[in-house]
């Protein structure tokens, strides 16, 4: 392997940089198309990186940017040290650092570790051959003796987790796709290639990682059976998994003995360079999320999706928020992603759906650790229509269209016209997803009632206002349907119910820095005292007047 000399000492070098930052997720092909061929790429999104600038963010997540042929969309990775052609080239992302660097924005890779593409090397070599030195990198199992799969392990994108491979009579695992064969990482030989890919990214400068299934890469010795789950158990509301997938319970397929030291491994690849990582534990237990958190000796911070999994009830929403302090001051706080449908859908649409997810948007910008925006979440916008004949999604494929994850992928709306600036071509990867004039960046950044600009001055109040960068989370005593917590002097508050509602305040004059209206936001600098009211679905940040001999 081959590596290159840090094109510049990184600026991330304190202790807990990333914990006041806004950070942004930028599902790349889907972003801007910089070279016109339909396909968002490393050159478009440096060209729009004033937009985020702007906006305010300071840390960005991209999704793979590796040589990949596709079969979920970058994440099955054919060489972990390059970049697909398609997105770029390594100068590019040189460049893309540097230019987010001055504009004091870190840039965090996806690292995808729990399987790889067939495409790969690795599993070219492992496939040919069970003499290979490369078998031992991946699960092989010898066929049932029914000729089946060795197990009843289910795949997330449906049917048998197993593939039969003729060439050498044995199956072999994958969790998810059949061309994303999952690494063994019980092999030590696999732990030292990926110390390996760490250190080649983070010595051209970027920021840390987000970890892909980062709590599912160690399997149970001997990959015995699941439980089963009787059918009435099984969830009637599907969302980014197959229904066979339910089917089983999964304990011998995630959180096993020794992920943890795992963690701890690329933590220490990770310290000298004050890199981040930030895993993607897909734990809604928060109980067993806290345990791969708690310590701060392996990863530094988790999504939590608890928020993502909802949809609109109010009681359960609060309860979420609650939940998730039993993990200490270090969650990723999102709403939206590129695997669920986006917030504002789940919330019923429309206008309300919008104003919806901004009050959401205020309650967790204010909290602890790292917010995370996803690409549009800051327009308000819905899931993109794509008709099933457009769909491009392996889950939509293989579950005969019941599921899919493309109408939140749909090109992101830059500008009013037939392409949204996205791109030159006449046609994007993807449809354009049916958006308006009204969805774009442009004509939202002229209207200073815009989502854009509601986001945009939430965002700026979390950097100005000291009470929101450190410091605890003191849960204020409230009446639901209200949701009230205070950070040293400042009161962020939200009512989540239809009907206005009256939030009691603590003592002292309090200044309101930031109100919602609708799916905008206004600062009007209004002094109250004794009680706040607040309209059904809406949200305030306030600050405590600093009396007369005080501070």
């Amino acid at each position: 392997m081959t590596t290159t000399e840090p094109a510049d000492a990184s600026p991330h070098t304190q202790p807990g940089w990333w914990a006041d930052r806004v950070g942004y997720q930028v599902y790349l092909p889907s972003f801007a198309d910089g070279d016109g061929d339909g396909w968002g790429d490393l050159t478009g999104l440096r060209q729009r990186l004033d937009h985020l600038a702007w906006l305010g963010v300071d840390l960005v997540w991209l999704s793979p940017i590796n040589p990949s042929p596709m079969a979920d969309h970058g994440y099955d990775v054919a060489d972990y040290c390059a970049v697909h052609p398609r997105l770029g080239t390594l100068a590019d992302v040189d460049a893309l650092l540097a230019e987010a660097r001055d504009r004091g924005i870190a840039v965090l890779l996806d690292l995808v570790p729990n399987h790889t593409s067939v495409e790969h090397p690795w599993f070219q070599r492992a496939r040919a051959s069970r003499d290979d030195p490369y078998r031992d990198y991946y699960h092989w199992g010898d066929p049932a003796p029914d000729g089946g799969p060795p197990n009843n392990w289910v795949s997330v994108f449906g049917g048998p987790a197993w593939t039969f491979e003729p060439a050498t009579g044995q199956y072999y695992l994958h969790l998810y796709a059949p061309e994303q064969p999952d690494l063994n990482w019980d092999n030590p030989a696999v732990a030292r290639e990926f110390d390996a890919i760490l250190r080649f990214w983070l010595d051209r400068g970027v920021a840390g990682f987000r970890i892909d299934v980062a709590h599912a890469l160690k399997k149970a010795p001997g990959l015995p059976d699941q439980p089963e789950v009787p059918a009435a158990q099984q969830p009637a509301r599907l969302d980014g998994r197959a229904a066979d997938h339910y089917a089983i319970e999964h304990v011998h397929d995630r959180e096993q003995p020794g992920l943890r030291d795992l963690h701890r491994r690329w933590r220490a690849v990770a310290e000298p360079y004050g890199a981040l990582l930030l895993g993607e534990v897909y734990i809604l237990d928060p109980q067993r999320l806290a345990t791969y958190l708690r310590d701060q000796d392996g990863l530094h911070t988790g999504f939590w999706f608890g928020l993502v999994e909802s949809e609109w009830d109010p009681a359960h929403l609060a309860a979420q928020l609650r939940a998730a302090e039993v993990t200490g001051p270090h969650l990723a706080w999102v709403q939206s992603s590129h695997d669920r449908r986006r917030a504002p859908t789940r919330y019923g649409g429309g206008q309300m759906g919008r104003r919806r997810a901004l009050t959401l948007a205020v309650l967790t910008l204010g909290l602890p650790a790292l917010p995370v925006l996803y690409q549009g979440d800051e327009l308000g916008l819905e899931d993109g229509h794509v008709p099933p004949q457009a769909y491009q999604d392996p889950l939509a494929r293989r579950t005969g269209g019941a599921l899919s994850r493309d109408p939140a992928r749909t090109p992101m709306p830059w500008e009013p016209g037939e392409r949204l600036g996205f791109t030159d071509a006449e046609q994007a990867w993807l449809p354009w997803g049916g958006r308006t004039d009204a969805d774009t960046v442009a004509v939202q950044r002229a209207d200073p009632g815009s989502p854009l600009w509601a986001y945009r001055r939430l965002v700026a109040l979390r950097g100005a206002l000291s009470g929101l960068r450190g410091g605890p989370v003191r849960w204020h005593a409230t009446t639901p349907p209200v949701v009230a917590y205070v950070r040293g002097d400042v009161l962020v508050a939200g009512n989540l119910e239809a009907h206005a509602a009256t939030l009691a305040l603590p003592a002292g004059r309090w200044t309101v820095r930031l109100r919602t209206q609708g799916s905008g936001a206004v600062e009007p600098d209004d002094v109250v005292e004794g009680a706040l009211s607040l309209p059904g679905e809406h949200a305030a940040i306030l600050q405590r007047e600093v009396a007369a001999g005080e501070g």
